[in-house]
């Protein structure tokens, strides 16, 4: 099926006179007639729901609808994204372990990775995308556990050459880690070349509405764990705190999400509420025509912003003299990538934060992806934590402005603009 048509039906199919739309299962507990049929749920050979923070029907449903859409075998969902992005690593890495990581990714994937991570004895190496791959191979440990990049980048826009750092990964036997919030499944599609796990910040354009925060990771089941068993013993030695059972061994393409579930979840406890994913699976039905408005509407405000005196530089994918320009053309279908737009203004951070002051129509938010246009300052806001070589590397200028285009009347944005860059 297409994507539009999977993102309407995936994940949840109702039965006779069953609910036409994903029922929310608003409990906690399921109970059983037998406690014979409880042990063998929790020596996980039964799959059926007894407990939410490890599995909701809801939820269940929803993820299997994103994993669907990836192209994944399987799929979780988080409470938020940055759960999410941590449990893609973690169930992988952990003490002693090592990543490498693109450094043009999100202000707060770039602050977990480090300094939280190294806390827990997990050393990151951030290396830029944009280096050849002779480069890139000498930032490659013995103890590298996964590579990890954004297809694009946040705030700086910058298209991840997914193939290039599929390659890096694979050669070193290591896993390929993606962030897909920007373009989303329905603009691209990471597992069609060769990244092997996907996370999402669903707050972003799966959700699409501001009306809940939450994440996902979904697996395309093509890594082989067992033809690198040395470096992955969480999912190809015994797990005795289930009885010995082997991951890889006993759910094969499903063991990486399996073991989010069965440990990270259990233990961490980031589960979202089914409410959350209720509304989430909901948005989700309408995420391809949202998508394409996005990316339309910024691509006219993009070529606006280009023409304008007082901009420096404007940053959006599909305009034909971006430096990404080739890349997303390569990556996606539609080669804006996403509604996201980060220019740099002629003047000072001062002169950054006036134009934002003077917007009406336009909101100061921290969010992107939102069906209403909302603008922020990342040197201020979402990189603040930053020292000024990290901004650097980030691709984070004092003047850089990141605008997320929403669906109004695009003229209304363009008065709205206009008004604060004349102010």
């Amino acid at each position: 099926m297409d994507t539009s048509t999977r993102c309407l039906h995936a994940g949840y199919e109702a039965g006779d006179g069953g609910p036409r739309q994903i029922p929310i299962y608003q409990n906690t507990t399921w109970y059983f007639d037998s406690s014979e049929r409880m042990a063998r749920i929790f020596d996980l050979e039964d799959n059926s729901p007894f407990y939410t923070r490890l599995w909701n029907p809801t939820s269940d449903a929803v993820a299997a609808r994103i994993a669907a859409i990836e192209g994944g075998v399987a799929g979780v969902l988080t409470s938020s994204g940055q759960a999410a992005t941590f449990f893609s690593i973690f169930n992988i890495c952990t003490a002693g372990g090592h990543v490498v990581s693109s450094s043009q990714i999100y202000g707060g994937t770039y602050n977990l990775f480090a300094v939280t991570l190294p806390k827990m004895g997990i050393e990151v190496s951030f290396v830029d995308a944009d280096a050849p791959l002779e480069e890139l191979r000498q930032a490659m440990r013995p103890n590298t556990r996964c590579v990890f990049g954004e297809t694009l980048s946040n705030p700086s826009l910058n298209v991840l050459d997914i193939e290039k750092f599929a390659t890096l990964a694979h050669e070193a036997g290591v896993p390929l880690i993606v962030d897909n919030t920007f373009p989303t499944p329905v603009n691209c599609r990471p597992f069609e070349w060769g990244a092997d796990i996907v996370v999402h910040s669903t707050t972003k354009y799966l959700d699409g509405h501001a009306s809940q925060v939450g994440g996902a990771v979904v697996d395309s089941g093509n890594f082989d764990w067992l033809a690198y068993a040395d470096k992955y013993p969480g999912l190809t030695t015994p797990d005795h705190s289930y009885h010995g059972v082997v991951y890889a061994e006993r759910f094969g393409k499903a063991a990486y999400i399996t073991k989010i579930v069965s440990q990270l979840l259990r233990d961490l406890g980031s589960t979202p509420a089914p409410q959350n994913a209720f509304l989430l699976g909901m948005n989700i039905e309408s995420l391809p025509v949202r998508v394409r408005q996005h990316i339309t509407n910024a691509q006219t405000i993009a070529e606006w912003l280009a023409a304008c005196d007082g901009i420096k530089q404007v940053r959006f994918p599909g305009l034909a003299g971006d430096s990404e320009y080739e890349l997303a053309q390569k990556y996606f279908d539609s080669a804006g990538g996403s509604g996201v737009i980060s220019f740099d203004l002629e003047g000072s951070r001062e002169d950054a934060v006036k134009f934002m002051d003077a917007l009406r129509l336009v909101k100061i938010a921290t969010h992107v992806a939102d069906a209403r246009t909302c603008v922020l300052h990342p040197a201020s806001t979402t990189h603040r934590q930053l020292s000024d070589e990290q901004l650097v590397s980030a691709g984070v200028s004092p003047t850089l402005v990141r605008l997320s285009v929403g669906l109004e009347e695009v003229s209304d944005l363009i008065a709205d603009l206009e008004n604060a860059l004349n102010a």
